[in-house]
This record gives structure tokens, sequence and C-alpha cells, in this order.
């Protein structure tokens, strides 16, 4: 085992940028600031991931998946009432992974083209707790009066006159009204247009607002056992910084070739979600410290073999009500969705992602909360930040392993048993794996900052005000007494958007960024790059940079039957007349078979000795 030279390095030197510089003749001259071994993806440089070690990559990304399953169907459980729930919590949990994972194939495919996994984000879990927190209005008979009138359910045991799962139902529709309504802004191109003007200051405070939003679901998982939970940290602090420049001598995973005998790995970053968590679960183990919650525990309802399909259980409920949560849940998964894009494209420094492939990622989004619905899940489907934090930690992302990960999600959702296993991980484990991949997630809102003049005070008002008001609003509507205009489906809407933090964060963001007057330099705009890498951006020819765009277009061709694209259509696919994809046309299918650039390719021989991911 060897160990390379470190150097200090930013985040945002992450991404095929050596791939970029490579195609220019002749070489640049070398720039240390700039061309820090450290800094570069080893998959950008080392070809694609091998089949077995995209295999472990695609675990680690699971594991993550279920941190976020088992904190949004723990609580959602735990806020219904006492046998509320008619069937197996095991195949509740499998629908959620089938829905995720067929959601996961089609933006890879045809979405955003990022390699993003999709899962149930807490965007969802919000209005989710409100619709079930608020007693249904029943009909009961007055003393004395033949008239049926509706009063609120008061009494603790009011919820047995309502018929069992109509909690779920209700909460079912709202997903199935907030996957039609996503889907139908991205059919319009709204997303697009909205996300061109939305600059470092409008997406920096989204993710700040969005690493901090899941501390309370962290603390409650890592209080069950703070020992366990501390370790975990601690060996996933030390397997991704501290050992994340040693590497493996030899490639296990593929066989050595004449031009790279010695390919290297750097395993422990590489693994530095899988190795954590096995030895932490091994250590639970011995000790006797798994304890499973009740409200996901093993049944033995639950089938090894089972197709999820519609209407198995009921329908969805659609009342006034689901509306209006389903309004909230499209509206808060948008913004976060739309943070995500943008997020991943920056770690892998690809340019920003263009308006019709956000057009399309949302639109896919929606017809995965659709389904998620149809299949009686309580929450949609939506771009994780935690598995996007997965990617920046071991600095490794690939359309392969994205693609695995949608085959194993649909895999486990074809087997509720099979399923039930995640919940087996301890739940210390699991806050401590979500704790660290959101605090990435927070780390790099924070880096984003430094694209705009943050000196001035106008930005400094913007970032501050944003920030401080989508913390504080969910914080007083807990504390404040309920919110209450008259109408139950508006008291819901009110409530559910000023409890999501994101949602605040970006909508007071766009609004202060585009009012407040201030000149491009100020607000960052056109700083695709972090300024050490502007000077090396600009030299970069325009067909490179054409190239790196093209990994956002369709996997098929596009222009050849663009005229038959209906008019609502076009703001899904580039099309000619697009400035930038004037030389139009897809990528050849080696181009796309990776998002990072230089996939496919050999080991260059300067990178054989050790380089961190």
């Amino acid at each position: 085992m060897s160990r390379s030279h470190l150097h200090p390095v930013q985040l945002q030197s992450m991404g095929p940028q050596d791939a970029l510089t490579t195609l220019l003749p002749p070489p640049l001259p070398p720039q240390p600031a700039v061309r820090n071994p450290s800094s570069h993806p080893w998959a950008s440089q080392c070809g694609p991931p091998p089949w077995g070690l995209s295999c472990l990559l695609a675990l680690q990304h699971i594991l993550v998946l279920a941190s976020l399953l088992c904190v949004s169907h723990l609580l959602l459980l735990q806020n219904l009432p006492q046998g509320e729930l008619s069937y197996s919590p095991a195949q509740l949990l499998a629908s959620s992974l089938f829905s995720c994972g067929v959601s996961t194939t089609l933006q890879i495919w045809i979405g955003s083209r990022l390699p993003l996994v999709q899962a149930p984000s807490l965007e969802f879990l919000v209005p989710a707790l409100v619709l079930t927190s608020q007693k249904l209005p029943l009909a009961i008979r007055t003393p004395g009066n033949s008239s049926l009138v509706l009063r609120l359910c008061g009494g603790p045991g009011c919820h047995g006159l309502a018929p069992r799962n109509t909690s779920l139902r209700e909460v079912s529709g709202a997903v199935v009204v907030s996957g039609v309504l996503q889907g139908t802004l991205g059919l319009l191109g709204s997303p697009g247009r909205l996300f061109s003007h939305c600059g470092p200051l409008v997406l920096a405070p989204s993710l700040v607002v969005a690493g901090f939003s899941a501390h309370r679901e962290v603390s409650l998982f890592c209080s069950t056992h703070w020992g366990l939970a501390l370790l975990l940290i601690l060996v996933m602090v030390i397997c991704s910084q501290h050992l994340g420049s040693c590497q493996l001598p030899r490639c296990p995973w593929r066989p050595a070739s004449a031009s790279s005998p010695h390919t290297h790995i750097p395993v422990f970053r590489l693994l530095s979600v899988l190795i954590p968590v096995a030895c932490v679960w091994i250590i639970s183990a011995l000790l006797g410290l798994s304890v499973i919650p009740p409200e996901l525990s093993a049944s033995p309802k639950a089938p090894w073999v089972w197709l999820p399909h519609p209407g198995e259980w009921d329908w969805p409920l659609l009342t006034p009500r689901a509306v209006a949560a389903g309004i909230s849940m499209a509206l808060a998964a948008s913004t976060s969705s739309l943070g995500c894009y943008a997020l991943c494209g920056r770690l892998l420094q690809l340019p920003s992602p263009p308006p019709h492939a956000c057009n399309r990622g949302l639109s896919l989004e929606g017809l995965g909360s659709v389904l998620a619905g149809l299949l009686g899940s309580p929450l949609g489907t939506a771009s994780s930040f935690p598995n996007v934090g997965a990617v920046s930690l071991i600095q490794a992302g690939s359309r392969r392993v994205a693609h695995l990960v949608g085959l194993l999600c649909v895999g486990l959702g074809l087997s509720p048993r099979l399923a039930q296993l995640l919940t087996t991980i301890p739940l210390p484990v699991l806050g401590g794996v979500l704790g660290v991949t959101q605090a990435v997630v927070l780390s790099t809102g924070f880096s984003s900052f430094h694209l705009a003049d943050i000196d001035s005070g106008r930005n400094v008002f913007i970032v501050g005000f944003s920030v401080f008001m989508a913390l504080l609003l969910p914080r007083w509507l807990q504390e404040a007494p309920v919110l209450s205009t008259g109408w139950s489906p508006l008291d819901v809407l009110l409530r559910s958007l000023l409890t999501e933090p994101i949602f605040l964060a970006g909508l007071l963001g766009f609004l202060l960024e585009n009012t407040i007057p201030g000149t491009r330099l100020e607000r960052g705009l056109g700083q695709g790059l972090p300024s050490p890498f502007s000077t090396q951006e600009a030299r970069v020819p325009q067909k490179s940079r054409e190239k790196a765009a093209k990994e956002y277009q369709l996997p098929f061709p596009t222009p050849n039957w663009s005229p038959c694209i209906p008019q609502p259509l076009r703001c899904l696919c580039p099309l000619p007349e697009d400035p930038r994809n004037e030389e139009g046309g897809a990528c050849e299918p080696g181009e796309t078979a990776d998002l990072l650039l230089g996939f496919g390719e050999q080991c260059p021989e300067s990178s054989r000795e050790l380089r961190s991911q």
C-alpha cells in the first residue's frame, strides 16, 4: 500500500477537467495550483468503474437510500393511529423501493442524464405529516336533531370511526397530485425557464438549508445509541479523508493490461460508506445492540416474491386536503430537485444543466411520483441530496453505478422480505450515514457563496435573510398555535409550504435576487466555474465545451425527427435552433456510456501512481 503526496485542494476542483485539457494540442504547461492529483476523480482517469467495483458503489448508494427510507417511513408510521395500517410495513417499503428504482432508471436514460438516485425525500414527508396530524371532520348525529353536521374530531378514539388505511390513502392521493403537477410543469418548460434565473445567490442558500434540513431526523436516529453513531462517523471520516489517498497496488476487479499493468484504486475513499457500515453493523450485532423499531419490524405476512401493482390495497383517496398537500409536495420537490441538478453538475465540473434537461428531469420525477402513489406508497420520488453527498464524499459518479442502483431497487421491491433486511441496519448507523452525507451537501452550499461577490451588502442581506427565515418559519409554526383559516385544505397548504425549509430558501432567494438591483459581476452570473479555473476554462476550445454539454442530451438523435415533435413538447429536447447545439446530434454511444468525460479510456502512465479520487 502506498500513499501519494497530499496537497491542499478545494472541492470545486472535482470533475473531468483533466479530460478536457488533454484534448488540447499542444498540451498546456503544468499548473500545480489547478492540477492537483488529489482532486481529480479516479474514475475519470482510469476509465469506467469495473462491474465488480460498480456493484459495491451501487450497494453504498442503497445504504444511503435506506437511511432516507427508514427515516421517512418510521416518522410517518409513528404519526398514524394505532391499527391504521392493515398490511405489512415491508410491503410499504417494497413499493417505495420499486418506484424509486423505476424512477432512477428513467431519470438516467431520458431524464436529466445525471447519475442521480431517486428517493422519497423529506420534502414529501413534511406535507404527509401535516396531512395525517390534522383530524378528518366526521359526520356525527347531534342529540335531539335528525340532521347531520360536520364537527372536528377531538377525542382520542375518533380515528376508530374512519375506515382503515384512510390516512395513508389520502397521503397517496397527495403524492399522485404532486406527480401530475410536477410532470405538467416539466412539460410546460417552466422549470427550465426559472432555472436560468437562478444564480449562486439562489442555489447556495438552498443547498445550505438542505444540509440543515435533516438535523432533527439525524439526531433522532443517532440518539438511540450515540456510541455506535459516533463510531460510524469516526470511521467514515478516517476512510474518506485520512486514508483517502491510500491505494491498493492491483485492481482485483479488472485484469491488468499492457498499457496499464499497475492500476491503483483509492479503495478506502471509494468504499468510505460501505466499510464503516459493515464494521459497525457487525460490532452492533456482536454486542446485541441492533434494535428494530416496532413500526418497521418483520411481519409473517410479508411475502418473499411480490409484484407491486396499482390498487392492490386500495386506490388513492383524492380529497381537497390531499390536493392541497400535493401542491405543496410538488413545489418543494421541484425546488429540491433543481438544486440537486445544479449540485451534481458542479461536483462533476459539467456545464450548468440546460433547460431541456431540467424539464425532462422534473417530468420523469413526476411520473415516478404518480407510480409511487398508485402503488400505495405514501411518499413520492425526487432527486436525493444524501446520495449526491455520497458522490462528493467518494468523488466518483457514473451512470453505470446509478443504473445498478435502479436495478437493485426494483429487485428489492419485488421481494418485501429482502427489502425488510434494510430495516435490520441499526438506527444509529443509518443516522450517522445520513448525517455525514448531509454535512457534505451543507459544505458545498457554503463553498458556492464565493462565486458571487460575498462582500457586497446586497448579497450579504440576500444570503442571511434567505437562510435565517427558511429556518425560522418552520420552527415558529411548531411553537405557535395551529394555523387556522377556517378551511381545512387551505390550512394544510399553508402549513405544508411554510414548514418546507428548502422551498422557503429557494423562494426567498429567487425573489430577492431578481428584484434587488445588482450588476452581473456582483450577482455571480456567468461564473460557471470557481475563479481558479476561469483562465483554464477559457482556453478550452468551444468544441470541447460542447462535448461536455452533450452529456445532457438524449441517448438517441433528435434532429432527424425534431419536426415531428409537437410544439408543447419541444422544451424537453435540444433542438437545432438552440445555439449551444448547432452542431446537433447525440453523442456516440461511447461518449454517453458514463457521465464523467474520460470514462472508457485507459489509465495514463502518469496516473499509475496513487491518485486520490
